[in-house]
């Protein structure tokens, strides 16, 4: 777990730099990426649910994409609430940082309506392998020194 935490935080720091530092990348750091971030380490959740979090979330951001682009008035967040509240309990998608993500164009007026989502898809891949190489190596460790333990066991 130490170690998908040390990941995690290099992870959102590099995302930030990128954001920071090319302007058109700047829609890929997002304050909900941490909120994710803390989701998938604090939860035992398998692929198929990690998966269905993804993709709940680059479908909500793509709904509040589309309707910012129609209207970034209050009916446009209604109707994005509405819609993407109704998946949420529909698919069971359990995972309070997808409306929050629904809510990102209504923040930043994206120039095109793409942006949001795909930033969305790329960042949370990104996390995803992240925390996959890191928990792999957590498991090779954890086998290195089991090994090493039983070793030294049958030495005495």
């Amino acid at each position: 777990m130490r170690l998908k935490t040390y990941a995690i935080c290099i992870y959102i720091l590099f995302i930030y730099w990128i954001s920071s530092h090319i302007p058109q990348m700047h829609s890929l750091f997002f304050p909900t990426l941490g909120a994710f971030s803390l989701l998938f380490i604090s939860r035992p959740l398998n692929r198929t649910e990690l998966r269905n979090i993804a993709t709940g979330a680059i479908v909500a951001s793509a709904i509040g994409s589309l309707f910012v682009n129609l209207s970034t008035g209050i009916l446009s967040l209604l109707a994005t609430l509405l819609i993407v509240l109704g998946l949420m309990k529909k698919l069971n998608w359990n995972a309070p940082p997808i409306l929050a993500v629904a809510l990102i164009p209504f923040f930043t007026q994206p120039p095109n309506m793409w942006v949001i989502p795909v930033s969305v898809a790329c960042t949370l891949a990104g996390l995803l392998v992240i925390l996959s190489a890191a928990a792999f190596a957590e498991k090779l460790t954890s086998n290195k020194s089991a090994v090493i333990k039983a070793d030294s066991d049958t030495a005495a």
